[in-house]
């Protein structure tokens, strides 16, 4: 018991020594204000939050977050051949790529695919 006591204390006075000696020697300035704040979308954070957004940027991440959803519905589908009869696999994936296709058709329909304004 008094091990456990004596390790512990030992742990605690190495973990604060290394975040004072990480404090003492960071490059990180209290007053620089650059450093200190979190990159968001080359925002500056301090000022208001209701300053306008472009909506193709909010698409472009709509574009993206729906091709990575894809990517991980594809997995669970090539697994799945193995389990079910061709027949069933066959309407299954053609089913998926169908929807696949039409938002892609939809999108490029909106014209969200052209990169350059």
């Amino acid at each position: 018991m008094i091990l456990l006591f004596n390790l512990s204390i030992i742990i605690i006075l190495l973990s604060n020594f290394i975040m004072f000696l990480s404090f003492l020697l960071g490059k990180k300035m209290m007053w620089d204000r650059e450093k200190c704040s979190p990159f968001e979308c080359g925002f500056d954070p301090m000022s208001s939050a209701r300053i306008p957004f472009s909506l193709h940027f909010f698409l472009i991440t709509m574009i993206f977050l729906i091709f990575d959803v894809e990517i991980a519905l594809i997995f669970p589908i090539i697994k799945l051949f193995k389990m079910v009869n061709f027949i069933i696999w066959t309407k299954i994936s053609f089913f998926f790529i169908i929807m696949l296709l039409i938002g892609l058709y939809h999108e490029w329909n909106q014209n969200m695919l052209n990169w350059i304004n």
